[in-house]
This record gives structure tokens, C-alpha cells and sequence, in this order.
């Protein structure tokens, strides 16, 4: 409930309410959002906050944080911040409310000033039951629904959700590319063994689609298959998400299963797993050694049958050398290597996915694009895609929202990736010089001020990395 700021205004007098009018954008977060004035009194409670607490919001403001919520002015987030003038991230918070509620939650809590005055403080809550329960659509993967995302050459619904948690196989991958398509066949092979897998590759590459493809194609095909991006989670909770819980071993804790025992027989995907807290990395070496493990707080030993992949986008022997990875963790990660190489090294895909990703738009919001200008393709296959696959994935589905004919056009490309179709620098010829010489100067030239790169003298030449392989090949039969 979104308090007005005659409301507020009659609690607080001396509060400037031209300051606090944003307070009726806060109660439409997924978030809980509690506000306080510099002593730790209630100024707003979104409807959000009410649900955690259980508490009606209205009857809250105007009293301290303390005497709602049964914790000391040490341990309270909030007076801690207003304490010390400094942000309070990522705490994971106990807590029993004045009616016997216990709450179990994350609070990220940020001081409000105005120039160098504290003003109050500003405090984010995440409900963990909330959290939990965004992992049970992996957990129960016969839940997900209507998910879909494309078709493919034979027509086909490409991307619906199978019973045990994936989407993809590998003949979803799209590519041509020689290492690409190395990684997928080494894929096939790691698929028929229980050997962990670490995936590199640069973020939006596609490195779980190559996951789920390798779980698809082996005998684990029937169990389930897990995800969990380790970076996404408070270091404070990923133990008890990993491993579970056991009743007392905090506040409020109950018996619940973790991801091993939700995967236990198929397969576990660890993405980013260079994120993992180095006490989570230690329990985690245990069960690739002894395939044994204890819940959080727990005492009874569990065992698990769980094929192990992983996947970074950092350099990995920096992780280590750094000793952000434990050594012995990381070779008993790396047994089987694969590389997802980024999209700038694999041009030649670009053509196939981007008329895939079309397809695909066009039937999702209805519009009758069929292809893709010669200029669009230019200007695609010269970008360097930092963001790779989703990126060019996003580009796309705008492009296709905004056109209005059955073939796209530069207009309808972001600004950045469409000014990458540059116009060839100019050289000076003889009258007589013959045009495939005055070509071939012409890359030549161009690839030498670019170092030898084929991406960006293609850019700097207005044509396609393609058309530089095609012409060296010639030169080459031409000797």
C-alpha cells in the first residue's frame, strides 16, 4: 500500500516531502522496500514488505525498526547503516516479527542523504522462500510451461521444455564453424561418460546449450538436469541451496533437499563456477572425491550419483593463481575441455543464426519478414558482438519489431551495430592496373594497418569476413 505524501507529510513535519515523492513508485517492486528517517522510524512499507512480514504496512509507520522487528540495534541492517552513514549489501537476516512470524531474508539497506545530511535509510529485502521457489522451476522441471524458443530447419518446435529440465539437444545448435562444431563432436563423446565437463567461453555464447546437449545425449538422458549460476546467489545462502538444510541450523531452518539431491542421478550444471565461495569449493571437492556430502547443520552423511558440468568465462589458471579456485578443485573440474568459441571468431555462423533468430521473431510477434538485406548481412558480419549470441539474439528481435517491410533493413539495426558497415578506405591505381590486383592491394593493404585482423579489416572495407577468406583462397589457387 503506497502511502500519500499528506500521509507521510502529517507523521513527519520536518521531512521536505518534494524529497520523498518517489516513495509511491516503490510499492509495485517485487522487492521489499521499507523506508526510515534518520532514527530508524517507519516512513513507508511497501505491500510487498507487508506479505514477508505478515503485518499490516499502515499500522507500521511512525515505530522503530527495533520494536517491530525483535533484534537489537547491533544486529538490525538499518541501524546499522544509519550508523555508519554506509551501504549494509547482502546480509541474510533471522528475524521474529511481533506477531511470532520468522522471516528468513536477504537485506541490502543504502543510506539516503541530502548533500552531506542523513536524510534516513532505504532497505531492499528479498524473501528466501521467494528466491527458493525460483529454483523450483529447474527443480521440478515438469512445472515450466509454454516455453518456447524458435523452430528449426525441419520445422519443428525448437526449445520446448523436455520432463527432465532442458530445452536443447545438439542438433539445436546452430554453426558451421570449425570449432565450434570440434567442441560439439568432443561434446557427443564426453556425453557418453560421467566425466566432469568444464565449458569456456565468453558470456552469451551459448555455453548451457552445449550443457543440456551433452546431458540429452547420454544414458543420464531420463534424470534431471540442474542448473545454477553460482554468481547469482548470496555466498551466505549457496551452501544450504547446494547441499540443503537441516532443520536447526539456523532460525527458522527446515529439512529441504538441496541441488544434489534434486540432480542425483543426472546431471548438475555449475555456470560461473569460479564465483563459488572457497567453504562451498571444499565440500564441493569432497563429492567429486568420495560422492559424499552433510546438508548445512546437518549430521547424517548423503551420497550422490551426480555428473558434474561446469562453465566460466574467466581465464581459469588466473582464478587459481589468484586463489580464487582451489587447484585441486579445478583439476578435478577440468577432466574434459570445451570452448565455446565468442561470435566474432565464428563469422561464418552469423548468416545461419541470424536467419534463424528471424524466423523465429517474426512468428513470435506475427510480422512478415522473410530475409535480410545485403547491407544488414555486411553490417552483421562486420560488428565484433561483445555480447556474442544473445546479443545478436536482441538485435534482432528489435530489428523485427520495427520493420515494416518483408525484408530488414539498416534502419531497424541498433545504431552501433549498423554504423559497423563502413565504407572501403580508398587507394590510388594506375589506369592499367587490373581490378583483382587493385582488390587484392586493397585487403592486403587494409589487413596489414589491422595487424593481420580479419574482422576488423572487413569492417574498415565495408564487406564481410567471408569475402576476405573467399579472395585469400583464390590468390592462393591463382599462384
Amino acid at each position: 500500500m503506497a502511502l500519500t505524501r499528506d500521509d507521510i507529510g502529517s507523521l513527519f513535519p520536518d521531512i521536505d516531502m518534494n524529497r520523498v515523492s518517489f516513495l509511491s513508485l516503490l510499492d509495485d517492486f517485487f522487492e521489499g522496500v521499507l523506508v526510515t528517517d534518520n532514527r530508524g522510524y517507519v516512513l513507508f512499507m511497501n505491500e510487498e514488505q507487508a506479505r514477508i512480514d505478515d503485518l499490516p504496512a499502515r499500522s507500521l509507520v511512525g515505530k522503530k525498526v527495533t520494536d517491530i522487528y525483535h533484534v537489537d540495534d547491533g544486529d538490525s541492517p538499518v541501524i546499522q547503516c544509519l550508523a555508519s552513514g554506509k551501504a549494509i549489501k547482502g546480509v541474510a537476516c533471522y528475524y521474529r516479527t511481533w506477531t511470532g512470524k520468522i522471516v528468513n531474508s536477504i537485506h541490502n539497506v543504502f543510506p539516503l542523504f541530502d548533500d552531506r545530511k542523513l536524510l534516513g535509510a532505504i532497505c531492499f529485502i528479498q524473501d528466501f522462500s521467494i528466491i527458493e521457489q525460483r529454483f523450483e522451476s529447474v527443480f521440478q522441471p515438469e512445472k515450466i510451461k509454454n516455453l518456447q524458443t524458435g523452430t528449426s530447419k525441419a520445422g519443428r518446435q525448437k526449445g520446448r521444455p523436455h520432463k527432465n529440465g532442458t530445452r536443447f539437444r545438439f542438433e539445436d545448435i546452430i554453426g558451421t564453424s570449425r570449432e565450434l562444431m570440434d567442441s560439439v563432436d568432443m561434446g557427443r563423446l564426453a556425453a557418453q561418460s560421467a566425466s566432469p565437463v568444464m565449458i569456456y567461453g565468453e558470456t552469451g555464447t551459448g555455453k548451457e546449450l552445449l550443457a543440456q546437449s551433452i546431458h540429452n545425449a547420454g544414458p543420464r538422458q531420463s534424470e534431471n538436469y540442474v542448473a545454477v549460476n553460482c554468481a547469482a546467489i548470496p555466498e551466505n545462502l549457496l551452501e544450504g541451496i547446494m547441499f540443503g538444510t537441516s532443520a536447526g541450523a539456523f532460525t527458522g531452518a527446515v529439512d529441504k533437499p538441496g541441488l544434489f539431491e534434486k540432480a542425483d542421478g543426472g546431471t548438475l550444471f555449475l555456470d560461473e563456477v569460479t564465483e563459488l565461495p572457497v567453504g562451498v569449493q571444499a565440500k564441493l571437492l569432497r563429492v567429486l572425491q568420495d560422492g559424499a556430502y552433510e546438508r548445512l547443520g546437518g549430521t547424517q552423511t548423503l551420497t550422490s550419483d551426480t555428473r558434474l558440468i561446469a562453465a566460466t568465462n574467466r581465464d581459469v589458471r588466473a582464478a587459481v593463481n589468484e586463489g580464487v579456485l582451489r587447484e585441486d578443485l579445478y583439476y578435478r573440474l577440468n577432466v574434459i575441455q570445451l570452448h565455446v568459441p565468442p561470435l566474432r571468431e565464428r563469422i561464418e555462423d552469423i548468416p545461419l543464426l541470424a536467419r534463424h533468430f528471424v524466423d523465429r521473431f517474426a512468428a513470435q510477434h506475427g510480422r512478415a519478414v522473410r530475409g535480410l538485406s545485403e547491407g544488414v548481412v555486411q553490417a552483421l558480419e562486420s560488428y565484433p558482438w561483445p555480447g556474442n549470441v544473445r546479443e545478436l539474439e536482441n538485435a534482432l528481435e528489435r530489428a523485427v519489431v520495427l520493420s515494416r517491410s518483408e525484408q530488414l533493413e539498416l534502419s531497424t539495426l541498433p545504431p552501433d551495430i549498423a554504423r559497423a558497415r563502413r565504407a572501403p578506405e580508398r587507394l590510388s591505381f594506375s589506369v592499367g592496373t587490373p581490378l583483382k590486383i587493385m582488390e587484392r592491394r586493397m585487403i592486403e593493404a587494409t589487413m596489414k594497418k589491422c595487424g593481420g585482423d580479419k574482422v576488423q579489416t572487413a569492417q574498415m572495407l565495408g564487406t564481410t569476413v567471408r569475402t576476405i577468406y573467399r579472395r585469400e583462397a583464390e590468390w592462393r589457387r591463382d599462384r
